[in-house]
């Protein structure tokens, strides 16, 4: 008699599920792991965005706040804006000042519409000493400074004793945005 013998080993089709379903098991693992590394990028990003705002802002902070343009002759004696030949205005003060040069920013409203940066007309990040950094050049910063408003403070008796200072890091390849925001206060205004 003829007997069967049972075969051992897989079938076409077995094999060819088991192919199918290890491929989405790797298309899973790829996908999650994209998006891990994605995370971990953006995280170093946020990071260092924050890092560049901070720095600027702290940098901008420790200019004085005077009623005269640090130049002026009154800057120590003046108790008013009145008593300056040139007041200080936020904005720089003719336009012939920059954030590093021979005339360098001296009070924290000079910074008022400062930006470097990609896209920006000074394309890279400098430091104080204008040194680019090669390594941001796909960061951008900007800067606004402006008088604070009625309740923005309610310490401060007056809103001419105030400055808010926004400043605004962005990496312009993926969108991420960290906007910072500090005030300057004219706690001494003889001393620039």
């Amino acid at each position: 008699m003829y007997s069967r013998r049972r075969q051992r080993g897989l079938s076409l089709i077995e094999v060819v599920v088991f192919i199918i379903v290890l491929g989405i098991g790797f298309a899973g693992i790829l996908v999650l792991y994209n998006q891990l590394t994605r995370v971990s990028v953006d995280s170093l990003v946020r990071k260092q965005t924050l890092a560049i705002a901070s720095s600027l802002l702290e940098e901008i902070e420790l200019r004085g706040f005077t009623y005269c343009d640090p130049d002026d002759a009154a800057v120590f004696t003046a108790l008013a804006d009145t008593d300056c030949a040139t007041k200080e205005v936020i904005g720089t003060e003719g336009g012939a000042e920059t954030r590093y040069g021979p005339l360098r920013f001296d009070n924290v409203s000079d910074y008022d519409g400062f930006s470097m940066g990609a896209g920006k007309v000074d394309p890279n990040i400098r430091d104080i000493n204008n040194v680019p950094n090669a390594a941001l050049a796909a960061y951008s910063v900007d800067v606004g400074v402006a008088k604070i408003t009625l309740g923005d403070l309610p310490s401060v008796a007056s809103i001419d004793d105030a400055l808010r200072i926004t400043v605004t890091a962005k990496h312009v390849p993926t969108d991420i945005t960290v906007s910072l925001v500090g005030y300057r206060l004219r706690y001494a205004p003889r001393s620039p």
